[in-house]
């Protein structure tokens, strides 16, 4: 019999990805993939200030299967270095969550800060790495999550001034006996996206790479190392590799107990939400079909029963009452998509096709067999769209949704799924040539140039850039078409799905972190719609 591997002796806990908006240079899936290649048997994401890349960090961990996803994000603190918080458990989840929404509230688009009477009131469930960093509060973070939650960081990317840095930040953790734990405060996957890394950070601080100076990391260390060599590197502190270990073994969190649930409609005294649903949908029908055909009512009927099963009455009750509020409000609306198929939405007044007479299969739109059977949480829900008129009516309708389901600030109910910007080929272009020198008059010349989008298998970039009449002889423009390849498809930043609507029972900011949007009166979850999906979040498309 073929012996086991023995277990990683390092486990990396300190992570960005390119979630971390201009200061990660790889995407999560890339950071999973190449971590099962090094034989990583877990990984810490901890993007900065928010979850955005989790759910596909954990999407990618599950396809892989051997690399373990552990939640957490880097919380900028006011007038203090940040602090990396790890998830334990549920509780701590919920507190990141809350956290990450409280200091972002009232706060300009990507801003806010966390103080440590914030960090204090949600500290429960979480582990704090105060960073490789000599800190003046490390005591009053040792009292706020006590001496078992609270670790200070060594990190080793031959730099003499981190040296001097480590030095006394673990003079201060011996001093008040805070143990230490090794990271590598990873930034990319692998050393050659080190130059993407640099370029990133220039578009962040709006600089060159000829002027940014100290800014820029001084190597390529800090890409995803194999845990032997890892350890190898601290051979001299054996306590702070096994820290690691141990820290990552109290992470059980996962993403699949999110413990999120679709509200409950309120319906009438001495009603269920199936009962109110069947009696709505019989009335409705009753004005449809003049007459009621047989064949009308055994679908109805057999509809009816394939909800009930499933328990999505209250979903159904939820889209019809959005729509009843467009009617009354005189405000034109109409459901569309596979909704169509379905005999109950038509009796509802969501859709406007009789799928018996065009003989329309219900299955298509919702099958018990499919939800049953479905290992994406995306197929295990049906998904009605709302066609609204655009401007102030539509408003007024994402209005009613937020009052009715949630309080606006996301504590509670409701708020719109987040659009991720991301690197196509004219942005890749001009942040790049922008960081490497070259002039605006440059750029937009190249950018005339540039299709919308580049797929994998299409023409490369470099020929663009040549068809420009910049010569791939030129070192600068080699540099501008590999890092702007390299740059295509990485988020930049995080935008407003045009109608998206997620709604929950309770507190929305346990199940992920909102954040005021740039639109006056509106709330954005931190996932955009495909991420809320997959993790069985119930949206409303109010396009």
């Amino acid at each position: 019999m073929r012996a086991s591997a023995p277990p990683a002796p390092y486990i990396e806990l300190r992570c960005k990805s390119a979630f971390s908006f201009l200061d990660g240079a790889s995407l999560p899936e890339d950071l999973i993939a190449t971590a099962a290649a090094l034989g990583h048997e877990a990984l810490a994401l901890g993007d900065r200030d928010g979850l955005c890349g989790a759910p596909r960090f954990f999407r990618a961990a599950r396809k892989v299967a051997t690399v373990r996803p552990l939640v957490g994000a880097e919380i900028t603190l006011h007038a203090h270095p940040p602090v990396l918080l790890l998830v334990e458990d549920r509780r701590g989840y919920k507190n990141l969550c809350r956290l990450i929404t409280a200091m972002k509230a009232g706060r300009p688009k990507g801003e806010g800060a966390a103080t440590h009477d914030l960090l204090e009131a949600h500290a429960g469930g979480l582990i704090a790495l105060g960073g490789a960093v000599p800190r003046s509060d490390l005591d009053r973070l040792l009292g706020i999550f006590g001496p078992r939650h609270i670790y200070v960081e060594v990190a080793r990317h031959f730099d003499d001034e981190e040296t001097h840095r480590n030095r006394v930040a673990v003079a201060l953790a011996e001093a008040l006996r805070v143990p230490l734990v090794a990271t590598n405060d990873v930034r990319y996957a692998t050393p050659r996206l080190r130059r993407v890394h640099d370029v990133l950070t220039c578009a962040r601080h709006k600089s060159t790479v000829d002027d940014i100076g100290r800014r820029l990391l001084r190597n390529a260390e800090r890409c995803l190392k194999a845990p032997a060599a890892m350890a190898a590197l601290f051979g001299d502190r054996p306590a702070a590799v096994h820290a690691t270990r141990d820290i990552a073994a109290r992470c059980g969190f996962s993403l699949a107990d999110l413990g999120y649930r679709f509200p409950s409609y309120p319906v009438p005294s001495g009603e269920t939400e199936q009962s109110y649903l069947t009696r709505l949908t019989w009335a409705g029908a009753g004005l449809r079909y003049q007459p009621l055909s047989d064949k009308a009512r055994h679908q109805i009927e057999h509809e009816l029963t394939v909800i009930g099963k499933l328990g999505l009455a209250g979903y159904f009750l939820v889209v019809w009452d959005i729509v009843r509020f467009a009617r009354e409000k005189h405000i034109l609306v109409q459901g569309r998509g596979s909704a169509a198929n379905s005999a109950t939405c038509y009796a509802l007044g969501i859709t406007a096709v009789d799928p018996v007479g065009m003989e329309l299969l219900f299955e298509r739109f919702l099958s018990e067999e499919r939800v049953k059977s479905a290992t994406d949480a995306a197929d295990r829900m049906p998904d009605i769209d709302l066609d609204l008129p655009s401007g102030e009516r539509r408003e007024s309708v994402i209005q009613y949704v937020y009052g009715r389901y949630g309080t606006g600030t996301g504590a509670s109910g409701a708020a719109m799924t987040a659009n991720v910007i991301t690197y196509r080929p004219r942005m890749a272009v001009r942040d790049a040539g922008r960081a490497l020198g070259f002039s605006e008059e440059h750029c937009t010349r190249i950018s005339k140039f540039l299709p919308a989008w580049i797929m994998d298998d299409a023409t490369p970039l470099s020929a663009y850039v040549a068809e420009a009449g910049f010569s791939q002889a030129d070192e600068r423009t080699r540099l501008l078409c590999e890092v702007a390849s390299a740059m295509l498809n990485l988020p930049r930043h995080l935008g407003q799905h045009s109608g998206g609507m997620v709604i929950c029972a309770g507190r929305l900011d346990e199940v992920v972190p909102c954040e005021p949007a740039s639109m006056p009166g509106r709330t954005v979850v931190q996932w955009d719609k495909d991420d809320c999906a997959d993790l069985g979040i119930v949206k409303v498309d109010l396009l």
